[in-house]
């Protein structure tokens, strides 16, 4: 038996057309031999009936803080409309459907509402109805615990439940459908030249999603890169044939850059030793960071000064916290991380000077980098972003 999964997306589901659409993947994955399992988002987004944030308005902002299990609740509700739906369509189109909730697919997790874990997963429902020649259809972004109660596995989730599934189903295949023809380049609103990425590593693609492409979450790449699992991103509109993520990439594309990416709403810190001579606090200051639960990015420690930058959002978390210590600090706000992503660039000289000269030549300041085997970050103002991907997308001819 060759099970494939098929992740269809909210705007996949949303329209009588998509979802006919959605029909037809299914019916050609069988007509290739293979046992479909279809995991389905909530139908449309923001605005639509049925759509998560929609199901969110219907409760006010203080039970959404205090009632974290029963807001799973909620938001479980589109999946489970999306679920049935679709299993309606598939059977008038002469295919067994059963629709499936995540914990009766075996989905079962932790009591963290709202950003549940696995704990386990358990297919004997699931095998069961495959078995019987049936399309489970099954509610993504959701799971149960041992007790009982509906959770939710926080942004990205339904990618995620589409890994784990097949993970724990031993398919040979995971499908990603969306709206757009596969991983670009860079995002395509941007830069006009962007292009599709053929064949992407799970190292390259688990970067990029990281860092602010928002095509498939970074969690749903670790699990299939730990399954060793391919995954194909797909256009649920169209025939295009996609983005194959796997162990390899390609290869043989001789580029050493595969992608750029970027992170809005970014703020540097810079702590300096002069400024905090007499305050043992200094020393230990990544530690009080981490113990106040701030996550930091592009850390850069010098004898004389600390540098890294943090999420806008955690300003007043952070600023709190140096205050508490007595540190002094300095913010620099708007700013934008720029990340050029390839496993071809490992090894490669002048990379990184590529990059200063391309936006140092054209009135960019870079005001702090960092780099790994296969990653390499700028910051820069958030104002020149634009301008800056598409100066970096020229320079490595990643439209060609």
């Amino acid at each position: 038996m060759k099970i494939i999964i098929q992740k269809f997306g909210g705007t996949s589901v949303s329209t009588e057309k998509r979802r006919s659409q959605v029909v037809s993947k299914v019916k050609d994955a069988i007509s290739r031999g293979f046992s479909p399992v279809v995991v389905v988002s909530a139908m449309g987004r923001k605005g639509e009936p049925y759509a998560t944030d929609t199901l969110l308005s219907l409760v006010d902002n203080k039970f959404k803080r205090n009632n974290l299990q029963a807001l799973d609740m909620l938001m479980c509700c589109g999946e489970i409309i999306s679920s049935v739906v679709m299993s309606n369509i598939l059977i008038n189109e002469g295919i067994q459907a059963v629709p499936l909730t995540g914990g009766q697919a075996g989905i079962v997790t932790n009591e963290n509402f709202s950003e549940a874990e696995l704990v386990y997963t358990n297919t004997e429902n699931i095998m069961r109805i495959i078995e019987l020649g049936k399309v489970p259809v099954v509610t993504g972004f959701q799971g149960v615990t041992k007790d009982g109660y509906l959770t939710t596995l926080g942004r990205g989730g339904s990618d995620t439940s589409a890994c784990i599934l097949g993970d724990s189903l031993n398919a040979e295949e995971i499908e990603i459908y969306t709206d757009v023809d596969g991983i670009m380049t860079a995002d395509p609103r941007i830069v006009k030249e962007a292009a599709l990425i053929n064949s992407i590593s799970y190292n390259e693609i688990f970067q990029l999603a990281d860092q602010g492409a928002k095509v498939i979450h970074p969690r749903a790449v670790e699990w299939a890169r730990n399954a060793n699992i391919p995954i194909l991103i797909k256009n649920t509109m169209s025939n295009c044939r996609g983005t194959l993520i796997n162990n390899y990439g390609d290869k043989n594309n001789g580029k050493v850059v595969s992608g750029i990416t970027h992170l809005n709403n970014r703020i540097q810190v810079t702590i300096k030793l002069k400024d905090n001579k007499e305050n043992e606090n200094y020393r230990y200051l990544l530690d009080v960071l981490a113990k106040n639960n701030i996550s930091l990015d592009l850390i850069n420690i010098f004898p004389t000064e600390q540098i890294f930058t943090i999420d806008s959002r955690k300003k007043e978390s952070v600023e709190a916290v140096l205050n508490n210590i007595k540190i002094n600090y300095n913010l620099t706000e708007g700013c934008s991380t720029i990340a050029l992503v390839g496993v071809g660039m490992r090894g490669v000289p002048g990379i990184m000077a590529k990059i200063m000269n391309t936006l140092v030549e054209n009135s960019i300041e870079i005001l702090q980098t960092a780099d790994s085997n296969m990653t390499i970050w700028c910051l820069i103002k958030s104002r020149h972003v634009d301008d800056a991907l598409n100066l970096l997308h020229k320079a490595f001819h990643l439209g060609e």
